[in-house]
């Protein structure tokens, strides 16, 4: 089924309300536009990376994030341009498109999850400088490349239940939210005012302490026999922490650190210390209300129009309500090659797993109903409902949640491999001067 697209723009309303002077990352005006890269048969221009360095500086700031050297940014964005100009070019070739009602259908999504109006929106963004029309622009090609992505790349992602299986085993903690946490900590202790050969015996003392955990001995033992912290001689125990009173300096290691893992030594005024995740609670997964559904698909293209996808689904849907099999035409006429394979069926969907357009028409089908045409970011569809469960095993929850922590990691490092084939194959001429790193 089409995944979601993971889009920059979807955070600009956050972005634009921390968002400064973004004139002085950008270059100085320059009277005429210069070509700083061509990408096959199209051109980038100066004018088109100043723009995109504003605005992913923005996003760097609303991260809290430092900015790289100027030379290396610049480069940095430049490759993405490059990236996105190679995927406009492959969407045109394939025929995939966003259209205008699509794009106006997403930026109120985008809007109404930011508590505003389209207007209020537009207001805001160009309250801060972000021009309205760029983000339309921006906001069009997030969708084409997610669009594209979803049938190049992640359409033909597969998970199999030996990847759930090792999944769960070695990082099924991180799919449990943590409530509580109990905590074990070693200090290695400095002075007040430590010399620097005082700092770096310190932290030499608590890297091999570390490597020794790590090979396997008693975190308890070594903290009795090392450790300078208070409670030391119950081997560092500092007992169960909700998870809002844990100390500052742990915070982070009680949040990723997976059950019985030993965190990197911590530099604290007071010394070097080695934080240990002893144990956690947290909420017992909730019962999911799944849908099981197949589709069909349509996507419009040069030659197909949104009337045209409209009336060949809606004769296949009176087809399928004269008799005919749902399951032989999706595999006729879905331009969902991976739900084509198997007659449409989407399997079983969780809240969530859909685009909205595609999760609202779904919800609102009975069993054995099947949709009026509808339109998402992906095409045009006809749904039909198969059956609905509560799924309420916290097993197969977590299975659930293991198969959809590996199809996204899949998908990233297929879309990686995608996207360098496609550079690979293409031709790319740089033409960035280079800049001191001021």
């Amino acid at each position: 089924m089409a995944i979601q697209p993971i889009s920059v723009y979807a955070r600009l309303l956050l972005i634009s309300l921390v968002l400064g002077s973004v004139a002085a990352v950008s270059a100085p005006i320059q009277p005429l536009d210069s070509i700083i890269a061509i990408v096959n048969d199209d051109v980038i221009v100066r004018s088109e990376l100043n723009q995109q360095m504003a605005l992913m500086a923005a996003e760097l700031e609303s991260d809290n994030a430092r900015l790289p050297p100027r030379a290396q940014f610049e480069r940095q964005v430049l490759d993405r341009l490059i990236d996105n100009r190679l995927q406009i070019q492959r969407a045109r070739r394939l025929g995939i498109e966003v259209d205008d009602t699509a794009l106006n259908q997403a930026i109120s999504r985008i809007a109404e999850r930011n508590g505003l109006t389209v207007e209020e929106l537009h207001q805001a963004l160009t309250a801060n400088g972000i021009d309205f029309a760029d983000f339309r622009r921006e906001t069009r090609m997030q969708m084409l490349t997610a669009r594209l992505q979803n049938q190049e790349v992640a359409e033909h992602i597969r998970v199999t239940a030996a990847e759930i299986d090792r999944f769960l085993e070695r990082e099924g903690d991180s799919l449990i939210s943590r409530n509580e946490v109990r905590l074990q900590h070693l200090l290695i202790a400095l002075p007040d005012d430590p010399t620097t050969a005082q700092i770096q015996a310190a932290e030499q003392q608590a890297q091999t302490l570390l490597r020794r955990m790590r090979g396997g001995e008693d975190f308890a033992r070594l903290a009795r026999a090392h450790s300078d912290g208070q409670r030391a001689q119950e081997g560092g125990d500092l007992g169960w922490f909700a998870l809002g009173e844990v100390p500052s300096l742990a915070v982070e290691p009680a949040m990723t650190l997976r059950k019985g893992e030993v965190s990197a030594p911590i530099r604290s005024p007071s010394g070097f210390h080695l934080i240990r995740l002893m144990d956690f609670r947290g909420d017992a997964p909730e019962p999911v209300a799944q849908t099981h559904a197949r589709h069909i698909l349509v996507r419009t293209s040069e030659l197909i129009s949104d009337a045209d996808a409209q009336q060949r689904l809606r004769q296949l849907r009176q087809r399928i309500q004269g008799g005919e099999s749902f399951d032989r035409l999706a595999r006729s006429h879905s331009n969902d090659t991976g739900s084509a394979l198997r007659g449409g069926d989407l399997g079983w969907i969780n809240p969530g797993d859909t685009v909205p357009d595609f999760e609202n028409a779904m919800n609102q089908l009975a069993p054995g109903e099947i949709s009026a045409p509808f339109q998402s970011p992906f095409g045009w569809h006809i749904v039909q409902v198969i059956e609905r469960r509560q799924q309420d095993s916290a097993d197969g929850v977590m299975r659930q949640r293991a198969e959809d922590a590996v199809r996204a990691r899949k998908a990233e490092d297929a879309a990686k491999l995608w996207l360098q084939q496609l550079r690979d194959e293409a031709y790319v001429e740089i033409r960035l001067p280079a800049l001191d790193d001021d």
